[in-house]
C-alpha cells in the first residue's frame, strides 16, 4: 500500500496520465485472491480484493505477505530511531494486521495530546501578573485543562501499552532468528543481538504494570512536556538497539557488520512471517545485492533457493553468479515496456 522511494501517489503515476493501476492475482494455501489497486493524481486512491472495492485500506493488510528489501533499508542500522520503529511497526503489521487500527488510535490520541500540551504551553507563556502581584492560584479554565490532560494520559496509556507489548514479543521471537543468520553469514565470529529499549520501562510483560509505568513517567515529566508543548512519553519515542559481539552496530559497526546485520534482520523477517503465517511471505529484492559482496549475495540466495518466490531488480545482470542467472526467469524493463528474455 505505499512505496518505499516517495509518499505521494501522484510520484507514482507516469507524466501525462491521471491514474496508475496495479492488479495481481495470488495463490495461497488458504486460496487464489485477485488484488488491485488503483492510483488517482487528484482523488483518492482505491484498494479491491476479488473485485469488491474496500471502503478502508487496512482492510487490505494481510492479504499478501511480503519481505522487502533495498539499499534504502542499509540505514535501518546508522539512521535514526524513526526508521527502525517504522521497520518494525510494518513488520508486526503482517504478523497481526489489527497492529494497524491499534497504531492509528495510538498515533489518533498522540495528536490530540499534543494539541492540548501546545495549548497549556501557550498558557504558561502568557501575562500572568494582576495588579502588579503575581497570581498564585490555578484559574478554573487551568484547572479544567489539567483535569483534561490526566484523561488523555490514561487514554494515552492504556493504547501504547498495546503498542509497547506487541513491539516486545516480537523482538523476543525475531532477535534469536536474526542471531542465528548473523552467526551463519560471519562464520560464527559474530553474535547479534536485537534489543527493544521501550520509552516507558517494562519490568514485566503485564498490562497494568506497563500502564502504571507509563502514568508514573507521565508525572515524571510534566514540567518538561508543558515546557515544551509536547508528549515526551510513549512508545514513539522508542529504540531498537543492534549490538554485535556487545558492541553498538550503529556507533562502531563497519560498513560489512552493518550490512551482515541487515541481511540476517530480512532472513530473520522471512522465517518468522512464514512460522506465524504458515506460508512463506513474497522477497523483494530492489537493486540491493550490488550492496552485497559475493559470499553475502550466495548466503541470501540459497537460503532463497525455491522456497521463496523472489523478484530482484537490478541493472548489472553480470553481477550475478552464472547458476543463479540459470535457474532465474529474466525481464527487461526499456522505455516503459516489459518484455522477457
Amino acid at each position: 500500500l505505499r512505496s518505499h522511494r516517495t509518499s505521494r501517489d501522484r510520484d507514482l503515476i507516469r507524466d501525462g496520465d491521471t491514474i496508475a493501476q496495479i492488479s495481481a492475482q495470488l495463490e495461497r494455501d488458504l486460496g487464489p485472491a485477485e488484488l488491485a489497486l488503483t492510483l488517482r493524481s487528484s482523488s483518492r486512491r482505491i484498494v479491491a480484493v476479488n473485485g469488491e472495492t474496500l471502503r478502508r485500506q487496512l482492510d487490505f493488510l494481510g492479504v499478501l505477505n511480503v519481505v522487502q528489501f533495498s539499499s534504502l533499508d542499509l540505514d535501518l542500522v546508522r539512521g535514526g530511531p524513526e526508521q527502525r520503529r517504522t521497520w518494525l511497526d510494518s513488520l508486526l503489521i503482517q504478523l497481526e494486521p489489527v497492529y494497524a487500527y491499534i497504531l492509528q488510535q495510538y498515533n489518533q490520541i498522540l495528536r490530540q495530546r499534543n494539541a492540548l500540551l501546545r495549548g497549556l504551553r501557550g498558557e504558561e507563556t502568557g501575562d500572568r501578573e494582576i495588579g502588579g502581584w503575581e497570581e498564585d492560584e490555578p484559574s478554573e479554565p487551568e484547572l479544567g485543562r489539567s483535569q483534561e490532560l490526566s484523561l488523555w494520559n490514561a487514554q494515552l496509556a492504556a493504547a501504547g501499552t498495546r503498542v509497547i507489548r506487541r513491539r516486545a514479543r516480537v523482538i523476543r521471537r525475531l532477535a534469536p532468528l536474526a542471531n542465528y543468520w548473523h552467526q551463519a553469514i560471519s562464520g560464527r565470529t559474530e553474535d547479534l543481538d536485537v534489543r527493544y529499549a521501550p520509552n516507558v520501562p517494562m519490568q514485566e510483560d503485564s498490562p497494568e504494570q506497563v500502564q502504571q509505568a507509563f502514568l508514573q513517567k507521565f508525572q515524571e515529566r510534566t514540567i518538561a512536556e508543558q515546557y515544551q508543548g509536547t508528549t515526551l512519553v510513549g512508545p514513539h519515542r522508542d529504540e531498537v538497539e543492534f549490538t554485535i559481539n556487545q558492541t553498538s552496530a550503529r556507533q562502531y559497526g563497519s560498513q560489512g557488520q552493518q550490512r551482515t546485520l541487515v541481511l540476517a534482520l530480512k532472513l530473520a523477517e522471512l522465517k518468522l512471517i512464514e512460522e506465524v503465517i504458515g506460508e512463506p511471505p513474497l522477497l523483494l529484492l530492489d537493486d540491493v545485492l550490488a550492496e552485497l559482496d559475493l559470499h553475502r549475495q550466495n548466503q541470501l540466495l540459497e537460503t532463497i533457493q525455491e522456497r521463496f518466490q523472489t523478484l530482484i531488480t537490478t541493472t548489472h545482470l553480470g553481477a550475478f553468479d552464472a547458476q543463479w542467472l540459470h535457474s532465474s526467469q529474466i525481464f527487461s524493463v526499456k522505455t516503459g515496456q516489459l518484455s522477457a528474455e
